[in-house]
């Protein structure tokens, strides 16, 4: 069984994740067991999300087994113009071994301060959001898009937490891919056509 790593860090924005972590587990409810959810941080103690809420992690990045790692989820938060850098040291080797890496919202600039997103297309809250990291040079490669993915790095601007966990679906072959449309029809427009593929498995 491989790992999806939530990466924990206080004010983690609670929107950004909620799709991405309820996909997983309906998957794990349909029978599919290739992939556990695991939410790790860098001390393995509580966290309080931007919603207030607390979270008690799964446990400490330091005791993770990277081998099994299947992806790593990086949602937006305050914190991220500083520090982070056993997450960000991780996502970087992840991306190295081409495994799924995934900065949502504030997460960008953190990958930014790493130059993951030199020569790499990618995208973020605004283009200037990015330029505080002064080892940021890809402006060249900054998509104005929803999601942009590129290889097995996916980013997104806090306000596309649908298209940043239907491009991690994706790259992780989650569920079929009509299933993956029918799921991203049905919570984007709400309409039920989506939902009867769904309720019929695909079909």
């Amino acid at each position: 069984m491989s790992t999806i790593v939530l990466y924990a860090t206080d004010t983690m924005a609670d929107w950004e994740y909620g799709y991405l972590v309820a996909g997983v587990a309906m998957a794990r409810e349909q029978g599919d067991d290739r992939y556990e959810l695991r939410v790790l941080s860098d001390d393995g103690q509580e966290v309080t999300t931007l919603g207030g809420l607390h979270v008690r992690p799964d446990g400490d990045l330091s005791d993770l087994d990277t081998e099994s790692v299947a992806a790593l989820v990086l949602p937006g938060g305050n914190t991220w113009n500083e520090g982070h850098e056993k997450v960000l040291g991780l996502a970087s080797a992840l991306v190295e071994k081409g495994t799924p890496v995934g900065g949502i919202c504030g997460a960008t600039l953190g990958l930014a301060r790493t130059g993951l997103l030199n020569a790499k297309k990618h995208t973020s809250n605004a283009p200037e959001f990015l330029t505080s990291a002064t080892e940021y040079s890809g402006s060249l490669y900054y998509e104005d898009a929803r999601v942009a993915v590129d290889g097995t790095l996916v980013t997104a601007p806090g306000t596309a937490p649908l298209e940043f966990s239907k491009a991690i679906f994706e790259l992780l072959q989650l569920f079929p891919q009509p299933i993956v449309d029918a799921w991203y029809g049905l919570y984007s427009t709400g309409e039920k056509r989506y939902y009867d593929v769904l309720a019929g498995g695909g079909a």
